[in-house]
């Protein structure tokens, strides 16, 4: 069962030990979300605005929370607040938002804009990393399915994650005239400080312009090495592994399998051509089914970084390595299974993405309250309307 209401707050609003408010923007320090959603830009003209941008955000994250997946689910959610509830929003019960009205502010807010502002909210609540540790934040891609329409390809979305919690940090458009590879450094640019920060990132983003850009931000980096780098990678295979002892090693068991895991490390003095490589790392998985004892099936995938050895130890770039799916695991998945998003019919305007971005926020806040089973948390949240306020620390 998840947290109860009274933990919720206690988890939200205060900020982490190590943070100073000085130094952070409004949004970053402010308490609730009305609050970081304050300074954003309203697409509205500003004649006749009766619902401010903030609170009728605010109300829809609050209703996705709650497991409503859709215009017409969030509009029923404001339409059946308790008088007491919509005021504690800003809403006025006698006069609430309708479903025609949030949906066209949805479907016209700036998503990148909006993501940004909310990463930041949620990025000033992530514990610091342990001692002598460093955040990790992975990016990967997700095609929202359901927003393909006749005349046009499905929304694709590149997000970034802090691999501990899961929480999304930037999350950016892919315009279906472009790739990933192009939305490397505006998805990052909405992180505001990446120094000393470890990205990883998939074979996609194995390029020589995106380590130049996270060295000129103070970041470091871990990336597979793929087909898609052919010259990198033959290098990468032709290094002497077998001479090379193992590492780290894992030896894991669940979900009805078991997966052996190996890392071998060499310092990159010469013969790799890939600038600013300090180390060249070979993964390999041996996988096998309980029930087929001797049957392995064994992947080998090579990863190149720039941090030394002293730097990072073999069980740190391993746990990093593998933390890099925790958005894929942690987030995308929820949002397929739990929120069911390659069925939604969203598809006008920004609406696609701006829908993800609060998925995303509901997800976010979730797991910083300690929630680990989302559908089970939607349930909770939804049989008491004030919970939603509570996890968004408004009060």
């Amino acid at each position: 069962m998840p947290a109860s209401p009274s933990s919720l707050i206690a988890s939200l609003s205060p900020l982490p030990a190590g943070l100073d408010p000085a130094e952070l923007g409004p949004a970053e320090v402010a308490v609730d979300l009305p609050a970081a959603l304050a300074d954003m830009p309203d697409p509205r003209a500003r004649r006749g605005i009766r619902h401010r941008l903030p609170v009728v955000v605010t109300a829809a994250v609050c209703a996705v929370v709650a497991g409503y997946r859709s215009y017409t689910a969030i509009g029923e959610w404001v339409a059946d607040l308790p008088a007491d509830t919509a005021t504690l929003v800003g809403i006025d019960p006698d006069r609430r938002p309708s479903e025609t009205m949030i949906r066209r502010l949805l479907q016209a807010i700036d998503p990148d804009l909006l993501a940004a502002t909310i990463g930041k909210w949620l990025a000033a609540r992530i514990p610091p990393p342990a001692p002598e540790s460093r955040q990790a934040i992975a990016l990967d891609g997700k095609t929202m399915r359901g927003s393909r329409t006749r005349d046009r390809p499905a929304r694709h979305v590149l997000a970034a994650a802090d691999q501990a919690t899961g929480v999304v940090l930037a999350s950016t458009d892919v315009d279906a005239n472009t790739n990933e590879i192009t939305r490397f450094d505006t998805v990052l640019d909405q992180i505001s400080d990446l120094r000393g920060v470890v990205v990883t990132a998939d074979a996609l983003h194995c390029q020589r312009d995106h380590v130049t850009y996270l060295a000129e931000r103070g970041a470091h980096w871990i990336l597979t090495v793929k087909g898609n780098q052919p010259t990198l990678h033959q290098q990468m295979a032709g290094l002497l592994w077998r001479q090379t002892p193992e590492a780290d090693r894992t030896d894991d068991r669940g979900h009805g399998r078991r997966e052996i895991r190996t890392l071998k490390i060499l310092s990159v003095a010469a013969g790799i051509e890939f600038p600013q490589a300090a180390q060249a790392i070979q993964i390999r998985r041996r996988r096998r089914l309980l029930d087929e004892p001797r049957r392995f099936a064994t992947e080998t995938v090579y990863a190149i970084t720039d941090l030394h050895a002293h730097e990072a130890k073999p069980w740190q770039l391993a746990d990093w390595i593998r933390g890099h799916w925790s958005i894929e695991n942690k987030t995308h998945w929820v949002r397929d299974v739990t929120y069911d998003e390659d069925r939604s019919q969203i598809r006008t305007g920004t609406g696609p993405q701006v829908m993800a971005t609060l998925r995303n926020t509901a997800i976010g806040a979730l797991r910083l309250a300690g929630v680990t089973n989302i559908a089970a948390a939607a349930r909770h949240h939804a049989r008491n309307a004030n919970r939603p306020l509570a996890l968004l620390g408004i009060t």
